[in-house]
């Protein structure tokens, strides 16, 4: 006889365990499934984990403002203890520098006017004050390495950036998923690992339960397919596609992980930082290193790929995005070989990510959230929870899409912005920037 509960969570990364704590503690009997032997050992353990305010879209501005008081409160948001500790919100801020590429950031100067949210402008001379390292030369669009023209200035000097005060990192995204699935059990909820997802079960014209590798059935009239990359797989497993106007796809990164400058405590000192013309983004790492991701700009050619089949070691790529940073950190030293993580991310069409129900009645998606989701997690987690228990009580959120309340900065807005079927978002960047 199959194992009964009320809701499956199909995947344990940051995401998944964030549904299955707000859904336990609805009163939901709830069960996190996960192919993996550990909450958070997919691409979230690959998360440079970053959290900031700043977005392409005013919903997208306002949820990831949302997030920083969450991570700033994380001991009270969990509410129970985690024998390997609680993870650190190191708040160090995020600068992100004016250039030709970017506006000079009008646009999200703008859209942080109407949420309300804290931002600082700073000259040219402010930013070398805080980075010394850093020179503010501008090298126009983010070219290839190859390029005659890289690293050679094209006109006058970067005018400054804009700080954000609310933002910064979480030290281990991993813990961060462990203190998740503790509060979660603490709520009620179970988890299984090893346990690989065969089938998406059907009855009666609604979702019935999942198969797992081996035969084993687990019955529940929810199902919630939270698996990052593999999240189109699992979804064609449902046969939820054809409903679908935005879907997803996994794509390929290289993360580097570098010592800092000479003469730079950027552990200390340093702050998440965003360059749109050299097209990476850095923020400090113990021992005073660097993570240095790529901001996917038009000149590299993307690599989607099968999540259960691609190339795990690093490739030039890594000294494509360390060289670009050495072009606004001249003292840079550069590696010999390479360090740092390669994964991948779980990306829509126009990475804004899915949190909706799908044709299939019970089969609920929470997709297309790496790479700029990690820091709303505990929201999206939330978000899901109000949406499932709204849908099952009978709402047509396609005709009447549900809303959520953001407790911290008082602004309510549509999980309609989320649907699977809103159209390709222009205002978006179309890049990690969200």
């Amino acid at each position: 006889m199959a194992d009964t509960y009320d809701a499956i969570i199909v995947g344990a990364g940051i995401v998944g365990a964030a549904t299955a704590l707000a859904l336990a503690r609805r009163g939901v009997r709830t069960l996190g499934v996960d192919r993996l032997p550990a909450a958070g050992y997919g691409s979230t353990s690959g998360s440079c984990a970053i959290v900031r305010p700043y977005y392409s879209t005013v919903d997208g501005c306002a949820v990831g403002w949302e997030s920083h008081f969450y991570w700033r409160n994380w001991a009270e948001f969990l509410g129970t203890e985690d024998e390997r500790g609680l993870v650190r919100y190191i708040n160090c801020g995020c600068l992100r520098l004016k250039s030709p590429a970017n506006g000079y950031l009008a646009n999200t100067i703008r859209l942080m006017d109407e949420i309300g949210c804290p931002y600082e402008e700073w000259s040219g001379d402010q930013v070398r004050e805080r980075l010394p390292t850093v020179v503010l030369d501008s090298f126009g669009e983010t070219k290839p390495v190859d390029d005659p023209a890289f690293g050679d200035p094209v006109g006058p000097p970067l005018p400054g950036g804009v700080f954000f005060p609310d933002g910064g990192y979480v030290n281990d995204p991993q813990l961060a998923t462990h203190n998740l699935q503790r509060a979660a059990e603490a709520a009620g909820a179970v988890f299984r690992f090893n346990a690989a997802v065969s089938g998406i079960r059907q009855a009666g014209g609604r979702v019935a339960g999942v198969t797992l590798e081996g035969g084993d059935e687990i019955d529940a009239p929810v199902v919630v397919n939270v698996t990052g990359p593999h999240s189109r797989k699992v979804n064609r497993l449902a046969g939820v596609e054809e409903g679908m106007n935005v879907t997803t796809r996994a794509l390929r990164h290289e993360v580097c992980h570098v010592p800092a400058p000479s003469g730079c405590d950027f552990e200390e000192s340093g702050m998440v930082f965003s360059d749109d013309e050299i097209g990476v983004y850095i923020r400090p790492e113990t021992g005073n290193h660097l993570l240095i991701g790529s901001e996917d700009p038009q000149c590299d050619e993307r690599q989607w790929v099968d999540p259960d089949d691609y190339n795990r070691e690093f490739t030039e790529q890594w000294n494509v995005q360390v060289m670009r940073l050495a072009q606004r950190m001249p003292n840079l030293r550069i590696p010999q070989s390479g360090g740092g993580v390669v994964d991948l991310y779980d990306v829509t069409d126009d990475w804004i990510p899915i949190y909706d129900k799908s044709d299939l009645p019970g089969f609920y998606m929470a997709v297309g959230t790496s790479g700029n989701q990690f820091k709303n997690a505990p929201i999206a987690g939330e978000m899901m929870a109000g949406l499932i228990t709204e849908c099952e009580a009978g709402r047509d959120h396609d005709l009447d899409p549900a809303t959520f309340h953001l407790r911290y900065t008082d602004r309510t807005v549509s999980l309609g912005f989320y649907s699977r079927r809103r159209e390709i978002n222009r205002d978006s960047s179309f890049s990690v920037l969200g």
